[in-house]
């Protein structure tokens, strides 16, 4: 490091200028224009670069640095509003050894190792409400941090933001409570209104913060008012109906993601008329006043329980009903937040953990299309490789040529790419502002790329193109032998993507029906199964890869028949549609036999999945692959087993949340062998929700329906004697 007193190099200089007007333009398009044009991983490295240039060269450190000063600004078309306490920004920690230095900060600072508040990280916006006698005078975003923005006439379209705070145990309501939080959108409206902006002709938001940003930080007033007007002047002639309509519809979006949005209350600014030691006190004082604070905030003493909750909510993130980017670790009692202080823009008592990012920018390099097993025909973006969420991706899906003219990228874009959890990587949006002239339009392919054969929707209407070769193209074929070996299907480990091909390649197989008829004789003609000849062995040998297909092969013909029935490629017919199929007619030929009127009466079927099965065992080469595994010594029925009691019948449950003596399938399945149905999300129609350990937003949901909810007692009640017994051990919310 620098002492300060040596010469600055002039490079040095120019590269902090540069990174001082990349961090500070990156503020203006995140906070002010809601629209960004880097993603927030790039922010975050320019941010840190620009860190570690200062602590090597303290002398380039002014007050005017984005070091030294919170992100954001308040903008001219609203009215300001100065805090009664300053909000702050965090500081971030990326890895667990950041985590640990910061602890080691605070227990160095204070002479002792503090208890820690442990709170999700919401992606959205911050702001500040002030209560004066209970009723709010104002809501404002945070700005620079001193003075804001005044939203507060946004707030009456907000269920979220009380109006007026009333106790619900009946104690006093403070004169005086300023309080911090965060305005979101959940998931699922953010995916509703990104289709909402697409259909209108306008750009997809990069995450679910710059909706919510976007949706809060509207002049809705100024639009009524200007509507009005409008109104007004046309009855008197003055006016187009074709105007009228659009600013209508302009105003019925900003009122729709207004109100979506929703606020989760994370901090206590100034207050007169309650006293408060602790910070997760305060968020039980909070909430009995009626306002939204998580119940995800959990107090850990030691840092080993910090470390256990962020590594958990890093698995489950996607089971909380809005986006979170990290943690929040905070020192929890208030007396050693004051010891600790600040610096000039963040709390040295609090810290955010940051989550690798799941919204990034790359560039958009072609676009070209996928042929797949039921021949549908979809394009795919190919990318500059880029990490996200843990993963490197070069490529993602773009699902049809309707969905890439909605979307409005071009080849050449600079685009956003979004990849939560395991989901397929998908192409967000273009970067306009990032456009040179060189980039141009996909055109979609007239013609099967892999068999020629020309492309068509199956019926008038359909967005979706399908090549017709159903049976003999090759990709479609490649496509359908590695969906044979699917885990979700008959599990055949070793027969992959590239011992499909080789099997195509080599002629082993002229369709899936062939493959239960290999022998080792047909491997050995075929170099990719083969290994060259030991000193004491003639000719050719099979591969341990070859060996090992060949006896997953033999297991799988002893796989259930509704994998089976999943592998076999029948449109619709996933694990669930099967499962109740195979449980219902027991043998593939009573399968066969079925009417579309008994298909749709199975649980989990319907009309739909039972015309596709009707019509799939219509076809004649359908019907000679199963004759084909049938010689091949697949089970096609299974053994039918007397049925136990079924205590459970006609009963519904939700499980979430881990629970001891059992994994996520063992609880499902102890449920269903007694009759039960396990549904995934909780409805007024759900009987009992069973919460083990860290239940996500399935118990947030039974608690506001009222549905009953369990734990690891009720839950065992439940199996050994039924429902009834399960409501005794009912827990409160």
């Amino acid at each position: 490091m620098s002492n300060g007193t040596d010469a600055l190099p002039d490079d040095t200089r120019a590269r902090w200028a540069d990174l001082v007007d990349a961090v500070n333009r990156a503020r203006v398009e995140y906070y002010q224009a809601d629209a960004p044009t880097i993603s927030d991983i790039e922010y975050d490295d320019l941010y840190r670069e620009l860190q570690a240039l200062e602590q090597q060269w303290p002398q380039l450190v002014s007050g005017e640095s984005p070091t030294q000063t919170v992100g954001g600004q308040r903008a001219e078309m609203f009215d300001a509003v100065e805090h009664l306490q300053r909000m702050y920004s965090l500081d971030n920690a990326f890895s667990d050894d950041e985590l640990r230095a910061w602890l080691d900060r605070v227990e160095k600072g204070l002479g002792q190792v503090p208890e820690l508040l442990c709170e999700l990280k919401i992606d959205g916006l911050a702001v500040d409400a002030v209560y004066v006698d209970g009723r709010l005078r104002t809501l404002a975003t945070r700005g620079d941090g001193r003075v804001g923005e005044d939203v507060t006439y946004n707030a009456v379209f907000i269920a979220s933001v009380p109006q007026l705070l009333v106790s619900a145990s009946g104690a006093a309501v403070p004169r005086l409570l300023e309080v911090r939080g965060e305005v979101f959108l959940p998931v699922a409206d953010f995916e509703r209104i990104n289709v909402e902006q697409l259909d209108a002709g306008l750009p997809a938001f990069a995450n679910p913060r710059n909706a919510a940003a976007g949706g809060l930080r509207q002049r809705v007033d100024r639009r009524e008012t200007e509507l009005a007007a409008a109104r007004s002047t046309a009855k008197q002639g003055g006016r187009s109906d074709a105007k009228i309509a659009r600013m209508e519809a302009e105003l019925g979006r900003a009122l729709s993601r207004l109100n979506a949005l929703q606020l989760t209350v994370h901090g206590i600014g100034a207050v007169d008329g309650v006293a408060i030691t602790r910070q997760s006190e305060g968020y039980q004082v909070l909430a009995d006043l009626g306002l939204p604070v998580s119940a995800r905030a959990k107090v850990h003493s030691t840092a080993e329980g910090a470390l256990e909750f962020i590594a958990y909510y890093g698995e489950h993130r996607h089971d909380v009903e809005h986006e979170i980017d990290g943690v929040v670790i905070k020192v929890d009692r208030l007396d050693l937040q004051d010891q600790l202080g600040q610096t000039s823009r963040a709390p040295r008592w609090a810290i955010a953990f940051k989550y690798p990012p799941e919204v990034v920018r790359t560039r958009l390099l072609d676009v070209q299309v996928n042929v797949g097993r039921t021949g549908r025909v979809t394009p795919f973006a190919v990318m500059q490789p880029v990490r996200v969420a843990g993963s490197t991706v070069s490529m993602a899906t773009l699902h049809n040529a309707f969905e890439v003219e909605r979307k409005g990228v071009l080849i050449g874009d600079m685009v956003f790419l979004r990849k939560a959890g395991d989901v397929i990587p998908e192409v967000l949006g273009p970067v306009a502002d990032a456009r040179d002239g060189s980039e141009r339009p996909f055109v979609m392919p007239t013609h099967c790329p892999d068999c020629g054969t020309g492309l068509r929707p199956e019926k008038e209407g359909d967005k979706d193109i399908r090549c017709p070769n159903t049976r003999a193209c090759p990709a479609q074929l490649r496509e359908r032998l590695f969906h044979v070996a699917s885990r979700g299907a008959l599990d055949i480990e070793g027969l992959g993507f590239k011992a499909a091909v080789a099997l195509l390649d080599c002629g082993l197989v002229r369709d899936e029906g062939d493959v239960f008829l290999l022998a080792d004789s047909d491997l050995l003609a075929c170099p990719f199964f083969t290994r060259e000849p030991g000193k004491d062995e003639s000719g050719p040998q099979l591969s341990e890869n070859a060996k090992g297909m060949l006896a997953n092969l033999d297991a799988a013909r002893r796989q259930p028949l509704w994998r089976v029935l999943v592998a076999l490629s029948i449109r619709h017919v996933g694990p669930t549609a099967a499962q109740g199929l195979a449980r219902r007619f027991a043998t593939i030929d009573a399968v066969s036999a079925a009417t579309v009127d008994e298909l749709a009466a199975t649980d989990g079927v319907g009309p739909i999945i039972a015309e596709a099965v009707v019509d799939w065992f219509s076809v004649d080469w359908h019907r000679d692959i199963v004759e084909k595994w049938r010689r091949g010594g697949v089970r096609m029925a299974d053994d039918v087993v007397e049925v136990g009691p079924q205590p459970l019948a006609a009963i519904t449950v939700v499980i979430t949340g881990s629970l001891d003596g059992f994994t996520r399938d063992s609880a499902a399945a102890a449920v269903t062998d007694l009759g039960g149905k396990v549904a995934s999300s909780v409805s007024k129609k759900t009987q009992l929700v069973v919460a083990g350990e860290n239940a996500g937003s399935k118990l947030d949901k039974a608690l506001s329906l009222g549905v009953p909810v369990v734990g690891l007692d009720g839950f065992t009640a439940l199996l050994a004697t039924g429902l009834d017994a399960a409501l005794t051990h009912t827990l409160e919310g």
